[in-house]
């Protein structure tokens, strides 16, 4: 079903003025000695152009390259939506199952690598009326015609909660589904290693557990995290995440196999022995950190309660710039888009946020290598 268009005249109107100047950077940084310093960077040049308005509760955006639409999940109804070149919108269906409650509800979607045109594959991260689980659905049909096959769950028994939910899911460049789950509100939920929340699992596209996973039949792939809710791979295949903290510290992680994260014992930065301390922190009014993605060398983080997108270069001494703070509201999601361009995803319309004129809207912002500290 069709929803709305967005004219390309009325695009070029909705841009945001004031946000093209550079920032200084942030005075919060960590020291990483391990991490190398990055081949390149790109920091965000001029004003956001938006992509599409309208949207109800979006939680997550994938692109599908071959066809040149992008599905978008909307939280409480479990729509996914297609946005087309043209900048329409339109309901691919409604995924069965999911119950909006809090936090939860449809959350993360990731399309299988390998898959494309008829014989495509949509997962989907959601909430059920007693846990939260990862389904997958045929995706048959082509740009403004997509549709749902039926899903089958391929993890079943995460616990579900009104927060702390996680929810991202993403392929890695190994081939293997990657997903956040936090701690449920429970937090010795982290340090159990008898329960899958609060970890960040690593598993096959059938949901199997892969025989290099830390530890023999096991789906965990680090532990010891509150909510964690972004995750992307740097251009060496390193796996990075972002993570909501309690009250004083989010954090920015580089994820090894089998790390412990320190959570519910540490928050932020805490030095303490068998535990890997983040390699960023911020106060937690700052960032409430959500999608994350990898573009030309930097890391971009959707900040929700921050209001503002981050700009992250690891190194030697990780430092991280923060862009249209306050000017486009709450931030739930950040992906590559074509040419090198970032896509951003609000997030006002879901209860908690001040809703503008065409919330929540998928928004482009361009990205220039010359202006990179």
């Amino acid at each position: 079903m069709m929803r709305h268009s967005l004219p390309l005249a009325m695009a070029s109107l909705l841009v945001l003025a004031g946000c093209a100047e550079v920032p200084e950077p942030s005075d919060i940084s960590s020291t990483a000695p391990s991490a190398p310093p990055p081949a390149s960077s790109v920091q965000p040049l001029g004003e956001p152009k938006v992509l599409a308005t309208g949207l109800e509760s979006p939680w997550s955006v994938v692109r599908l390259g071959d066809s040149d639409s992008t599905l978008i999940s909307e939280r409480d109804s479990g729509t996914v939506v297609e946005r087309l070149p043209s900048g329409t919108l339109r309901d691919v269906g409604v995924v069965a199952g999911v119950v909006h409650a809090g936090e939860g509800g449809l959350l993360g979607l990731a399309v299988h690598p390998a898959s494309s045109g008829p014989g495509r594959w949509l997962y989907a991260y959601l909430t059920t009326a007693t846990d939260n689980r990862i389904v997958r659905m045929p995706l048959t049909g082509a740009s403004g015609s997509y549709r749902l096959g039926e899903p089958t769950s391929i993890l079943t028994g995460l616990a579900k909660a009104g927060n702390h939910d996680g929810g991202r899911i993403a392929f890695g460049p190994d081939g293997m589904l990657y997903a956040t789950v936090g701690d449920a509100g429970q937090p010795s939920r982290a340090q159990d290693p008898a329960s899958l929340n609060g970890k960040i699992l690593r598993m096959t596209p059938t949901g199997g557990v892969p025989r290099d996973n830390p530890t023999s039949a096991s789906l965990v792939y680090s532990l010891g995290h509150r909510n964690p809710q972004g995750i992307a791979w740097d251009a060496d295949g390193q796996l990075w995440a972002a993570e909501f903290g309690q009250n004083t510290w989010d954090e920015f992680n580089r994820i090894e196999p089998g790390g412990n994260y320190g959570w519910p014992v540490v928050e932020g930065i805490g030095s303490r022995s068998g535990f890997v301390d983040p390699l960023y922190q911020w106060p937690t009014a700052d960032a409430s950190p959500s999608g994350l993605a990898f573009v030309g060398g930097t890391f971009f983080l959707a900040a929700l309660r921050g209001e503002r997108l981050w700009a992250i270069n690891p190194g030697s001494t990780t430092t991280a710039l923060p862009y249209f703070t306050g000017d486009l509201g709450r931030l739930r999601d950040a992906v590559a888009g074509p040419d090198g361009s970032l896509w951003v995803l609000t997030n006002n319309t879901d209860g908690r946020g001040t809703p503008g004129e065409g919330d929540d809207k998928l928004m482009e912002v361009r990205l220039d290598a010359s202006r990179a500290g």
